[in-house]
């Protein structure tokens, strides 16, 4: 026998209410971290600056948006609706991973190398430096926002 629940329409709504809410700030905070994780980033590629070109190209691509081109594996990408993409490259700059992971000698056929670079790692750094403090804030943002959307 089916019973008549009263006010489920009432709860849907605030159910929907506390998800928008929820979502909405977890995007700003979202974005809020990757900026700073960039800023780090672009202070510790400080080192390896020639032109700047590398520093200027490093992109925080929010949710929803698209990468510059060449800034992940050649291409674009488009972030998803809770993601933000950090990046490090652009049509000017594709020397990212190499700076970051340094180059080891090529030997040519005439026997002369083209040297090697010492690696510079300014992204990995740059995340690990900030990841639990991150993490904590997001949490923090999306329990805070979760209690002002079921008031």
């Amino acid at each position: 026998m089916a019973k008549l629940v009263t006010g489920s329409e009432e709860l849907a709504r605030k159910l929907a209410a506390i998800k928008d809410h929820v979502a909405a700030e977890l995007r700003a905070e979202l974005v809020k971290a990757g900026h700073v994780v960039a800023d780090d980033a672009r202070a510790l590629a400080e080192s390896s600056r020639r032109t700047g070109d590398l520093i200027e190209s490093i992109h925080v691509t929010g949710p929803g948006e698209a990468t510059p081109p060449h800034s992940t594996d050649g291409g674009q990408r488009t972030a998803g609706p809770f993601e933000v993409l950090v990046t490090a490259g652009d049509t000017d700059a594709r020397h990212a991973h190499l700076v970051e992971g340094g180059t080891a000698p090529r030997m040519h056929k005439d026997g002369t190398t083209t040297g090697t670079m010492p690696a510079a790692p300014f992204f990995n750094p740059a995340w690990r430096l900030n990841r639990r403090r991150l993490e904590q804030r997001i949490n923090r943002a999306m329990r805070k926002a979760f209690r002002e959307a079921s008031q």
